[in-house]
Formats: structure tokens, C-alpha cells, sequence
């Protein structure tokens, strides 16, 4: 379901796993200061990125099947390793428990290609027999009901009411659409027309491989496309949606039948099982209009073949290999670059996190996460927050009111690391050790039904938002906390045998970006209980947003690719949090090691190590079809400017390198906002 949340790719790392299989993953990443991944013939001061990258980027090719490689991505490739011992253990553990039992036969039907491959697309078949039987559209209600999770017309599941953010209500979001945004039908650039027929040859060479002839099958794909790009018209840009108060919109079951008269509602929520549903927030009311408008607008037929399409759509990886390949030439060659296909193995790790995620992250973080690495993520965690509080207390810009109101937020953020207090029960979904599919098909239900349960209840803000497993990190406004999972508690990116300063400036500084996302334009509008609720005095909102623009104009002249410049207000938030995160985690380091005397390391000033340590967690390469994507989609500008962008504001790095003014690095007009 849509979720207001601030997730990034900094991938906090923290701690050494213990298994022998993980320290030998382990043992080949790169150090935390990594002076082989430098070119030291660059200038620091003219670029940055480069000069702790440079090295490392010569040095690590993407491998053919990913479309962008990083230190994170090496490092989800390890994590991978363990988590395909764990399954393949699980697999053929005749003694295995009942959590074991659902990860080991899901990843055995995932791996049984010679399984999948006899069953080609006849999984499918109920499926494609219902959209036939379809007599009329105002039938639509039912097959879209019964087929949720397969990407149909729009979003629907539970989210907390903003406004009472202690309760869980039911929400209807815009949706629909086969390619990754809006934006992707309405740009007029070439390129994006050029993705366009791309796009409608591949709905209809997917349409053929379910058997359809190519005359019908084209008529089909042109079908398809007309009703999403009416879709893609009513919805809001990425931007927009960045602004909670556009996508609060709290409606009783009448008006959003009346909103969209054309779109049998009654039918819908009694095939969901919610027949007495009362009320909900609609997200996008404009999209409903829109697309009851469609359903007035398109014929039977045309219902049919989008129908048809975003079923198969949302399906091909699981099944034959005709499917999967022909999904992966689109999706993942066409849009990301990628040019071979991951291999079985991986994809089943992938698809088995997703969908048995905390039964798999039990396996995990027992062998992985011991509670000492817990208890240190959270002492580095708590400085963290106290370099926060200082700095709100030192703010010159802000009043005493509106400081007041920060400082309470701040010390209601709730700390999560590793994996949750509580396991989500797995009982009441059915793995079946030679149904691939089906498993896939029963999770996508268990876990759609699990969402719509909670919907007239209190929070449970003891839940996560990713699996134990996830090399990655967040914050989330609704429940006001931060959240690490165990699968970034790991090297590289943090160290126990390295001096502090490489791992205050890389872990320290992730830390302090999920933190400052509680506080950036997006994560200020929500008080300290997670209430969409303006705590902040005009004054300070007109100075926070003269701040925040200085950051929003400054990464919107840099360009990503070709004559592609960030949109410096999508990446508002997470620019914000960039630079915000590395000042407190420069000042919780400073006063960490105030007391101690630190000398220069191979040659390096403890100041330029905790900032080659900062670069360093960014080096990365990325293929430009995933650049031109991201562009449209990503709200983190690219690596290179989450380095050069973040430490071309800090005089602590001018002071640091001992740049110059007028240096590239050393910029004229410093932005600041926390």
C-alpha cells in the first residue's frame, strides 16, 4: 500500500556476522577507509566522488545481470550467499520446524524449474477465464475484487489515518499503469517516445505468448495503452505526492461512489471482504474521476485486454521461461540496462525474502545478529540523537516555540534495530513444495488480507516495513521511528577494527540522515505522535523552505545524464537528509573523541578520513538506462552528487582538505537547513 515514507540507499552497516560462511564473505569487502578504491591523482577539491572512488569504480565493472554496482550491492550479493545456505538448508532438513518448513519448500517450488517450465501459462488460466466470462463492465468491480494484488485499475489496502495516526483506516490510491511512472506516458523527448512503442511491442508480444494472433494482439497492446495514459493524465506527479495534505483525502463510502459512479464499489469491497466498509482515505480523488470516466469511455473488449495484460503482467517472472525472458527484455534490459537475466537462485532468494520475509529473517538473524551488535548499533544510534538535540538547541533560525515542538519529536523517535520484538505469524498461509505459483499467488493473498485486517484497529508500532534481511534502512513519519534492519548491521560500511572516524562518517552519517528525515519538508509536517499536524510557526516555515530551496536549487543544476538534471524537488527530502545527516554525525564524532588525542592513519588527518569514509560508501557505477530511470523516479540524487553535493556545503570539509575558495568543492553560498 502507498506508504509516506523516507527509505534510502545508504545501506547502514554495523557489524561482523559470526557463521564461517558469512566471515568469508565478509573477509573479501573492502575496509571501511579503503585507500586501494582512491585516485589520489584527483584533486579533493575539485572532485571529491572521484578522488575516494575513482579506484574502486575502474576496479568494479556492473556484472551483466545488474544494472548498477556499489558497495551495497556487493554487499546484498554476499547477503544473498547466506540466505540461499539458510534456504537450501531448510530445503532438505527432514527434522526442520514449521517456520523452516514454509521457507524450505517455498524456495525448493522456486527452484523447480523443470516444474515450472511443464506448467508454461496454465497457472494463469482461471485467471484469464474469469476476465472472458466478463458479460459487462459493470462486472469489472468483481475480477479487479478477486485479482487485487495483480496491479488492477488502482491501489487498495490500509494505511494510519494522518490525522489519527493511533488508527488504521482503508485507502484507495491511484495505479494502473504498466510502466514505472506517470511521467513515462506524457514526456515528448524521443527517448520517451521511443520507450513508448517499446512498451506497446512488448504488451503485445505478451499477449501473443498467451496465444492471441498478432493482429489482435497489437489491437490489444494500443487498447492497453490509450486507458493507462488516460490513468497516467489524473495522477499526481511524484512531486505532488511528496505533500501529505495531497494525498489526504477522507471520504465515507457515498462520496467515493459518487466520485466514481461508473466503478461498482458494492461489488469491490464485498469480493475484497469488506462489505460494510463505511469510510476510507482516497488518495487521488481526481484519478477516480478519471477513471470512472474510462470505464464510461472504452468498450467491453478494451477492458478485457488491459485486464488481460496487467494479470499476465504482474505474474510473468513466476512462470515459463518464454514469460520470464520476454518480462526481463522490457523491464529490466529496455528500462534498467541490465543485459542477462539474474540467475534462478538469486531471483528465489529475492521472491522468498519478499514474500516469507520474517519467517526467513528468523533463520537469518540468528545466525547473523548477536544482541552485543544490537546494543552498539543502538549507543551509535543515541549519539546520534544527542547531536541532534544540540543542534536544534543552537539553531539560529528557529524560535524557541517551534524548538520546543522539534525537541519533543526528537525524543519521541522510536529506534529499531535488527529485526522486530514480535515474529509475524506465517500459520495461516499454505506453502506447497511443488506449486511455484500458487505459493506466490496464496502469499500476495495472506499478505492482502493481513493489510485489511488491520483497518478500524490501533497502530501496531511495534511492525517493520522491510525484512530482517533488507540492506537497507528508513524512516517513517507515521509512527515517528527509525529502522535498521539486521541484513546493513554488517561490514563494510562499518568497522570494529577501524579508527572512529571512516565509520562516523559513513555509519554515523546514515544515522543521521533517517533521523533528519523526520524533519525534512516532507517528515516536519507530522508531530511527534505521527498526527499530520503543523507545529511549526509561520516564521520558521518561511525560513525552513528558504533553506530547503537553496539544497532543491543546487542539485537541480547537476545533470545525471545526457541533458537529464536532478529534479532537485523530488530529491528534496532526501538531499536534506544527506547533508543534515553528515553534520550530525560530524558533531556527535567530535564529541565522542573530544577527550582523545587522534593522529593521522596512512598519511590522513582523522577530519579527511571521516570524510573518505563518507565518499567511499558511495562509490558506485550505474548504467545510463538506470540513470534516465531513476531520473523519473528516484527520490535520492545520484551517487556522485549525494558525495560532491553534501561536502561542497560543510566547511568542515574546506577545512579539512584545506581547499581553497572558489574551488569547485568550496561552494560560494553554503546551504544549510538542520
Amino acid at each position: 500500500m502507498r506508504r509516506i515514507m523516507s527509505s534510502q540507499v545508504l545501506f547502514f552497516s554495523l557489524f561482523l556476522v559470526t557463521t564461517a560462511s558469512a566471515q568469508t564473505a565478509s573477509s573479501q569487502r573492502q575496509p571501511v577507509l579503503d585507500l586501494g578504491s582512491m585516485d589520489q591523482t584527483v584533486d579533493p577539491c575539485t572532485d571529491f566522488y572521484t578522488y575516494s572512488c575513482g579506484a574502486w569504480i575502474k576496479k568494479n565493472p556492473i556484472p551483466p545481470d545488474q544494472s548498477r554496482w556499489s558497495v551495497y550491492s556487493k554487499m546484498a550479493d554476499d547477503n544473498k550467499l547466506i540466505l540461499r545456505d539458510i534456504l537450501e538448508s531448510a530445503a532438505a532438513d527432514p527434522k526442520r520446524d514449521a517456520v523452516k518448513q514454509k521457507i524450505g519448500d517455498y524456495y525448493a517450488a522456486c527452484t523447480d524449474e523443470k516444474k515450472i517450465e511443464a506448467a508454461g501459462g496454465m497457472p494463469l488460466n482461471g485467471a484469464l477465464e474469469q476476465i472472458a466470462r466478463l458479460h459487462s463492465k459493470r462486472a469489472i468491480g468483481d475480477v479487479a475484487g478477486a485479482m487485487v494484488n495483480d496491479g488492477m485499475l488502482f491501489e487498495f489496502g490500509s494505511d494510519q489515518d494522518f490525522k489519527n495516526s493511533n488508527q488504521v483506516i482503508a485507502e484507495a490510491d491511484q495505479g494502473g499503469l504498466g510502466l514505472p511512472d506517470r511521467d513515462y506516458y506524457l514526456k515528448t523527448d524521443p527517448k520517451s517516445e521511443e520507450l513508448r512503442r517499446a512498451y506497446v511491442a512488448h504488451v503485445q508480444k505478451m499477449f501473443e505468448l498467451l496465444g492471441d494472433k498478432a493482429n489482435l494482439a497489437a489491437t490489444e497492446a494500443q487498447a492497453v495503452m490509450r486507458i493507462e495514459t488516460a490513468l497516467a493524465k489524473a495522477s499526481l506527479t511524484r512531486v505532488e505526492r511528496r505533500d501529505p495534505d495531497k494525498v489526504y483525502h477522507k471520504m465515507t463510502r457515498q462520496q467515493l461512489e459518487a466520485l466514481s459512479p461508473s466503478f461498482h464499489w458494492n461489488s469491490y469491497f464485498t469480493k475484497v471482504g469488506l462489505p460494510v466498509l463505511q469510510s476510507l482515505n482516497v488518495t487521488t480523488p481526481e484519478f477516480f474521476k478519471a477513471l470512472s470516466a474510462e470505464l464510461e469511455r472504452e468498450d467491453l473488449g478494451s477492458w478485457k485486454a488491459y485486464l488481460r495484460w496487467h494479470l499476465i503482467n504482474a505474474n510473468a517472472p513466476y512462470l515459463s521461461s518464454a514469460l520470464v525472458n520476454a518480462d526481463f527484455d522490457f523491464n529490466q534490459k529496455t528500462l534498467r540496462g541490465a543485459q542477462e537475466i539474474e540467475p534462478r537462485w538469486k531471483r528465489c532468494v529475492s521472491n522468498a525474502d519478499n514474500d516469507l520475509g520474517e519467517a526467513l529473517g528468523q533463520a537469518y538473524v540468528e545466525r547473523t545478529f548477536s544482541a552485543e551488535a544490537k546494543q552498539r548499533a543502538m549507543k551509535l544510534v543515541k549519539e546520534i540523537e544527542a547531536a541532534m538535540g544540540r543542534d536544534i538547541e543552537g539553531l539560529p533560525w528557529m524560535t524557541p516555540v517551534t524548538k520546543q515542538h522539534a525537541q519533543e519529536k526528537l525524543h519521541a523517535v522510536a529506534d529499531k534495530i535488527g529485526y522486530p520484538d514480535k515474529w509475524r505469524d506465517y500459520s495461516a498461509l499454505t506453502i506447497v513444495r511443488d506449486n511455484e505459483m500458487g505459493n506466490v499467488l496464496r502469499a500476495r493473498e495472506f499478505e492482502f488480507h493481513r493489510q485489511l485486517a488491520k483497518i478500524g484497529k490501533p497502530v501496531d508500532r511495534g511492525e517493520w516495513q522491510m525484512t530482517p534481511p533488507t540492506v537497507n534502512a528508513y524512516y517513517e513519519p507515521l509512527k515517528n521511528d527509525i529502522n535498521f534492519p539486521a541484513g546493513i548491521l554488517q561490514p563494510p560500511l562499518f568497522d570494529p577494527d577501524s579508527d572512529d572516524a571512516p565509520n562516523y562518517g559513513d555509519t554515523g552519517g546514515t544515522i543521521g540522515h533517517e533521523l533528519t528525515h523526520g524533519f525534512d519538508d516532507e517528515g516536519r509536517k507530522f508531530d511527534a505522535q505521527g498526527n499530520l499536524r503543523d507545529w511549526w510557526t509561520p516564521e520558521d516555515v518561511q525560513q525552513f523552505e528558504n533553506r530547503a530551496s537553496c539544497i532543491s536549487d543546487q542539485y537541480s543544476q547537476y545533470v545525471i545524464v545526457d541533458d537529464i538534471k536532478i529534479n532537485g524537488k523530488l530529491t528534496l527530502g532526501e538531499d536534506v537528509a544527506d547533508l543534515g545527516g553528515l553534520i550530525l554525525a560530524y558533531m556527535a564524532w567530535q564529541n565522542e573523541t573530544k577527550d582523545r588525542k587522534l593522529d593521522p592513519i596512512d598519511g590522513f588527518t582523522p577530519e579527511q578520513r571521516f570524510f573518505i569514509g563518507y565518499g567511499q560508501s558511495w562509490c558506485s557505477n550505474v548504467r545510463d538506462e538506470t540513470k534516465r530511470l531513476s531520473a523519473a523516479v528516484d527520490p535520492h540524487s545520484p551517487p556522485e552528487y549525494r558525495t560532491n553535493g553534501v561536502a561542497s556545503n560543510m566547511p568542515e570539509f574546506q577545512q579539512a582538505f584545506h581547499c581553497k575558495a572558489g574551488a569547485p568543492m568550496v561552494r560560494q553560498n553554503r546551504c544549510r537547513v538542520w
